[in-house]
């Protein structure tokens, strides 16, 4: 028996159709998760297995999508060991005592499975609901630079001013505080395959933010880590970033297996940047707002760009709108399924 299509083509293998699947499919734009989640915050919600099983399965059943991601956030680790750390309704993540000196690494310790043994007993409860349509799950992180702009700045921010200060002003310490993040990471990741992810994707968000110079010195190393520390798994790896079209070759140097691309960049020009690795990408979810036709109008045009070459996983090019009709997702799943033909066996 083959493996699915959403690892084959992670691979750069032949596939019967592109797969698809969509950053946030699990929650904010279904009734269904709404109804589930009429109270209580989302790390609530994220430490209760069966609702978070729940939510990642909605959008599987809903769409037929190619792939089931872990329904978490990136800051569920330093939420675990204490850090301080609340994701606020509609602001994000919030440390009520952000990092600033040295002496706030030792508030990062190791992370253990007890920690998070909530998330592991979500993925072990995921991955038996999948066994039947032999669905992967992905598992996935934050990489070590956007979740050190969160534990630095405190809050999410638009200009980064602190976390470039201290990256410029004390290289030192903010190394420390990146090998901190590595160690915290890859425990992490590597839990989660433990328990039955098939792939793990990681979120570099923020670093879009930083100059090419600036990437390979401060983040690019950190994040090589990271993929390395999960390497011998063998299964596929997906680095991701908003903003970052100039940084993609030097992302692809990480050594992900699938560079995540963003709706700034068209995708053949994406796939030119980097080489020869398999893409994941990069409709503008922006586009899924305004009704069925034009959307899949819109996902006809990714679908051109990406061409016929092997090594396409269709996705949003960021992470599902709340206020997106979920029969207008429907419908793009419908038209990759039909009409993509990248490296078709």
């Amino acid at each position: 028996m083959s493996d699915p299509v959403f690892l084959r083509a992670c691979r750069g293998e032949s596939v019967a159709h592109v797969p698809v699947w969509f950053m946030r499919q699990a929650g904010r734009s279904l009734p269904e998760y709404r109804a589930l989640r009429a109270n209580g915050s989302i790390l609530d919600a994220i430490g209760d297995p069966a609702v978070a099983c729940e939510v990642t399965m909605q959008p599987v059943r809903r769409y037929g999508v190619d792939a089931a991601i872990l329904f978490s956030d990136i800051v569920v680790p330093y939420y675990a060991i204490g850090f301080g750390v609340d994701v606020v309704a509609g602001r994000g993540p919030v440390i009520a005592q952000p990092f600033k000196t040295a002496a706030d690494l030792e508030r990062l310790r190791e992370l253990t499975a007890l920690d998070v043994a909530y998330v592991t007993q979500t993925v072990d409860l995921v991955v038996k609901e999948l066994e039947a349509s032999d669905t992967p799950l992905i598992g996935f992180a934050g990489a070590p630079f956007t979740v050190a702009s969160y534990l630095v700045e405190g809050a999410p921010t638009r200009d980064f001013a602190l976390i470039k200060s201290l990256m410029h002003a004390d290289p030192a310490l903010f190394n420390r505080l990146l090998d901190r993040l590595v160690a915290i990471t890859v425990s992490f990741l590597r839990l989660q395959v433990e328990h039955g992810a098939r792939a793990l994707q990681l979120f570099d968000s923020w670093a879009g933010s930083l100059t090419r110079d600036e990437y390979e010195r401060f983040a690019l190393p950190a994040t090589q880590r990271v993929l390395e520390g999960v390497a011998d798994f063998g299964v596929p790896t997906i680095l991701f970033g908003v903003g970052t079209g100039e940084l993609l070759d030097l992302m692809a140097k990480a050594g992900s297996t699938v560079m995540g691309i963003d709706w700034h960049v068209d995708l053949d020009e994406g796939r030119r940047r980097v080489g020869e690795r398999a893409v994941q990408g990069n409709l503008d979810p922006a586009r899924c707002l305004s009704g069925e036709q034009l959307s899949v109008e819109a996902a006809r045009e990714v679908l051109a760009r990406a061409g016929t070459r092997s090594g396409h996983v269709f996705n949003l090019g960021h992470g599902v709108l709340p206020n997106t009709d979920p029969e207008v997702l429907a419908a793009v799943v419908r038209v990759v399924h039909d009409e993509g033909r990248a490296g078709v066996a």
